[in-house]
């Protein structure tokens, strides 16, 4: 009876060791826990302390900026974000680059204060959307939609991805600027991006321009490329410009018959015509009415040349 006893004894004070071992355990664990996530946290406000130090902000006169901005994008340079302030001048936000560990932890635990500045869709980094209030996981899928070859043609394009709710939609639309092509910068991979076009058509409104003399003057002249209907045309048309610093009058008058009969509404008879009536008429008659009533150029002709002449020169 008396082992009976002891052994008994034994056992509570086994258990009680073990018991008192675990607690020690837990109390160990729980510490380091919380000493890692006082290291962890500290470590990100140092980082996000120090995030705005290198950044430069630059107010500058508007012509001056666009030269800098176009030697920093010719450099591959190019500040992360720019915006017009009033007609005058220009706000250059350039960001000083940082390792992508720091770039991770700044974009996913930094507080999100939520921004609107103009942007395009098709441009935007992922860091501007997630100050334009996306979460980091909705701006990677913006940024692997534009990666896959998806394009933000229209703001209504924007609005149909699926990770931009209507009313984040109804707040950015003000502020979304998609870069209009226009006619006389643009090279086939530009005209390629367009919907209904291509690489066939793409290639065939490069040469046309060439053939024009190396400008559009109006968007309608897409009409005349072999195939390329009304029904193409009113698919992009809104998605077009020609910029007056851009088209270039042609140069009916100085050009010789060579390169004359290379234009669409002229060709080889009215090309010989058009330098005859210039080698025997004043040159205050030199006009696309006088050559259509002398007979150079048809009456169809002619009123499609009208528009891309500006006057004797």
């Amino acid at each position: 009876m008396e082992n009976e006893r002891r052994g008994s004894g034994d056992g509570r004070r086994g258990l009680n060791s073990s018991f008192a071992a675990g607690i020690a355990a837990l109390v160990f664990l729980v510490t380091g826990y919380q000493s890692a996530l006082f290291i962890h946290k500290a470590s990100v406000l140092k980082i996000l302390g120090d995030r705005d130090v290198p950044d430069t902000v630059f107010v500058m006169d508007k012509t001056l900026a666009e030269a800098v901005l176009a030697e920093a994008r010719a450099a591959g340079t190019e500040p992360s974000h720019a915006t017009v302030r009033g007609r005058e001048s220009v706000v250059v936000h350039k960001e000083a680059e940082r390792p992508p560990e720091t770039e991770a932890v700044r974009i996913n635990v930094a507080p999100r204060h939520v921004e609107t500045f103009r942007f395009d869709p098709n441009t935007v980094s992922q860091e501007e959307l997630v100050r334009l209030g996306f979460t980091p996981r909705q701006a990677a899928s913006i940024l692997n939609y534009r990666s896959k070859g998806g394009v933000f043609r229209r703001k209504s394009d924007f609005a149909r991805s699926y990770v931009v709710a209507d009313s984040v939609y109804e707040r950015l639309e003000p502020y979304i600027d998609i870069p209009l092509v226009d006619l006389n910068l643009a090279d086939s991979a530009d005209f390629d991006r367009l919907p209904g076009i291509g690489g066939y058509f793409a290639s065939r409104m490069v040469s046309y321009r060439r053939q024009l003399g190396g400008s559009y003057s109006y968007k309608e002249q897409l009409m005349d490329i072999y195939r390329f209907d009304r029904e193409k045309f009113d698919a992009l048309s809104d998605l077009v410009t020609i910029s007056p610093e851009n088209m270039h009058p042609y140069r009916l008058w100085t050009l010789p018959e060579d390169s004359l009969k290379l234009h669409p509404y002229i060709g080889t008879y009215a090309a010989r015509g058009i330098v005859i009536f210039r080698e025997h008429n004043p040159r205050s008659s030199w006009t696309v009415d006088a050559l259509e009533a002398a007979g150079v150029l048809k009456p169809e002709m002619a009123a499609r040349l009208e528009r891309c002449v500006a006057g004797p020169e």
